[in-house]
């Protein structure tokens, strides 16, 4: 209930500042979702379940509303304003609070039979793991998620008194993605090496896309992208290792530079391609 008053309010104002008539309302939203629906089944961090999100905000504007995950929506994003001239087919990785990823094929985002193409968040990547917020053990989002980089180094906080996060928290729970970002570029070793970590991760999992999507282009979004060259380089070295090596050398790995806004573009790529059918 919370999060729809803060929608109504926020689309409220946007309404309210429109000069000229509005073609729609675009939202990407986490969580597994019926796009042809507007229905969000399943937020796991937000524990949302079956919200019916656009028939909701249709009643209230009455205007036509399209609603898809985040992750797919970054994909259409960063297809249609990003940096990829010519490209048909893309990936794009995005890693912050959640993780998740969005297809783009032939220039269609692509939902899968259920809707949950790219969901490789809750895909298991280690043996045995940690549990994970959808209860099984070892997904990708314990190792890869913000919340996860930020949960590893609270540990090395209070373990290690000469860490470089102690120069910019003053406690465990001051630490924030931007804390662990500056440690990192003041040389902790331990923060380099969780970040190497994540980036071995995505590299895994985007291997795995590489093979079965064979989609030679993939770009990281979402927070964690910060982290630049240090996340950058490990997800290439370990795509390179862990797929077949013809499939490898022709795929590029870069980070999007839409940032924060990558959502909200896709969002508005999201109603334009619907309503007036631009790719």
């Amino acid at each position: 209930e919370s999060a729809l008053a803060l929608a109504y309010e926020l689309i409220d104002a946007l309404v309210a500042a429109a000069d000229n008539p509005l073609l729609g309302i675009g939202i990407g939203a986490p969580g597994l979702i019926n796009a042809k629906q507007g229905v969000i089944h399943r937020a796991v961090n937000l524990n949302w379940q079956d919200l019916p999100l656009q028939s909701l905000l249709q009643t209230r504007y009455a205007l036509p509303v399209y609603i898809a995950n985040d992750s797919q929506i970054a994909a259409l994003g960063e297809y249609t304003f990003g940096q990829s001239p010519n490209t048909a087919n893309l990936i794009a990785l995005k890693i912050g609070r959640g993780v998740g990823s969005g297809i783009v094929l032939s220039g269609r985002l692509h939902y899968g039979d259920g809707f949950g193409a790219g969901e490789i968040g809750h895909v298991k990547i280690e043996e045995p793991g940690e549990l994970c917020r959808c209860g099984h053990y070892g997904c990708l989002e314990t190792i890869a998620s913000s919340q996860a980089i930020i949960k590893q180094a609270k540990t090395i906080f209070s373990s290690d008194p000469h860490s470089a996060l102690h120069q910019f928290a003053a406690s465990p729970q001051a630490i924030t993605t931007e804390t662990t970002l500056q440690a990192l570029r003041a040389g902790d070793s331990a923060m380099q090496a969780v970040i190497a970590r994540v980036g071995a991760s995505l590299g895994r999992a985007a291997a795995h896309l590489v093979g079965a999507l064979n989609i030679q282009r993939i770009v990281i979004a979402g927070s964690v992208s910060a982290f630049g060259d240090a996340l950058l380089r490990p997800v290439q070295e370990t795509m390179q290792q862990s797929v077949y090596a013809s499939l490898a050398q022709n795929t590029q790995i870069s980070l999007s530079q839409l940032g924060d806004d990558i959502v909200i573009l896709g969002a508005a790529a999201l109603l334009l391609s619907n309503e007036l059918g631009i790719v």
